[in-house]
């Protein structure tokens, strides 16, 4: 009977059962999955706000920042504007020396500043010169010095009147006409365009800008000059009663050179001055048109300040300097 019996295979126990060895995978899941669940953390506190980054300012800086806004404002602008002086003057000397001046941007605005000023300085003379003649001949009248009305005119037009109508108007129309052309090709960014085609503003509209400034006011001061005295002269002669002699006699007594070539280099001062505060506030106009209209009436009413203050400078200098004739 035992050998009738099937055999049977020896039972395993699950102690006994070998465990097949996990894939890289399947350790790799496992590890994953039975990690703890990370905590939850709170977002990290706002870091505290931060002063703004102050610029490092020496004592001059220091002093600056304490002064009131519209002072701080107005040294700004003294010093944009003799920046921007010495920059253009250093550019129109290194264009001059390398040949590369701009005759023709020089001829169009001399041309300009010219044809805008010739005949408002012309109608504004004859009635200064007669205004002038006939306080003058008022005057010597009551004194008995009738025949000193052609040196008081000289006088008065060369040293004083002349040099102040020529820069007024020169201020009043060219430099008014120049400030909005410049104001508006700033506001339509043709400023910037020329910038960064490499092209200097500085060297291609302002230096020729000063240099025509110049030319235009001493050839506006002769002209004044000589409308003013002749209008004089033909008063003289027409109410006074004066006589050619007396009046050409005193003037040319009591008229020297110096007092022409004071007269001349005032002009050109007060020319150059007047270009250059109209050339600052048109390059530095904002805010569309609003702001050109603002920048140009600033600039006329800078120039007319500046002007009478330089104009007491350069008296006292010239009063200094040049010896007066004594009779």
């Amino acid at each position: 009977m035992a050998e009738d019996e099937p055999t049977r295979a020896p039972s395993t126990t699950p102690a006994t059962r070998p465990r097949p060895r996990p894939t890289p995978a399947a350790s790799a899941a496992a590890e994953y999955f039975d990690r703890p669940a990370p905590k939850a953390t709170e977002p990290p506190p706002a870091r505290p706000a931060l002063p703004p980054r102050r610029r490092r300012q020496g004592a001059m800086g220091a002093v600056a920042a304490a002064l009131p806004a519209p002072l701080r404002e107005t040294l700004e602008a003294v010093g944009g504007m003799y920046s921007m002086g010495a920059a253009s003057l250093y550019g129109l000397g290194s264009d001059v020396v390398r040949g590369r001046f701009q005759f023709a941007e020089f001829t169009e605005r001399s041309w300009f500043l010219v044809n805008a000023t010739l005949l408002p300085a012309m109608l504004v003379s004859i009635p200064l010169g007669v205004a002038i003649a006939l306080q003058v001949g008022a005057l010597a009248a009551q004194i008995g010095a009738t025949s000193f009305v052609g040196a008081a005119d000289a006088i008065g037009v060369l040293r004083e009147a002349s040099p102040i109508v020529t820069a007024l108007l020169l201020a009043g129309v060219g430099g008014s006409a120049v400030c909005a052309e410049l104001g508006s090709r700033t506001i339509r960014e043709e400023i910037d365009a020329m910038i960064v085609l490499g092209l200097n503003p500085l060297r291609r509209l302002v230096a020729p800008l000063l240099v025509a400034g110049i030319f235009a006011s001493a050839l506006l001061n002769l002209v004044v000059i000589f409308v003013c005295i002749f209008s004089a002269y033909v008063f003289d002669l027409a109410a006074l009663h004066g006589t050619k002699g007396s009046f050409f006699g005193s003037f040319t007594q009591f008229a020297t050179m110096s007092d022409f070539v004071t007269s001349e280099i005032k002009a050109s001062i007060f020319g150059i001055t007047a270009v250059l505060i109209a050339s600052y506030k048109g390059l530095n106009a904002r805010r569309g048109p609003t702001g050109v209209g603002e920048a140009v009436n600033q600039a006329v009413v800078i120039t007319g300040i500046v002007l009478f203050g330089l104009n007491l400078i350069i008296t006292e200098i010239f009063f200094a300097v040049v010896p007066q004739r004594t009779f």
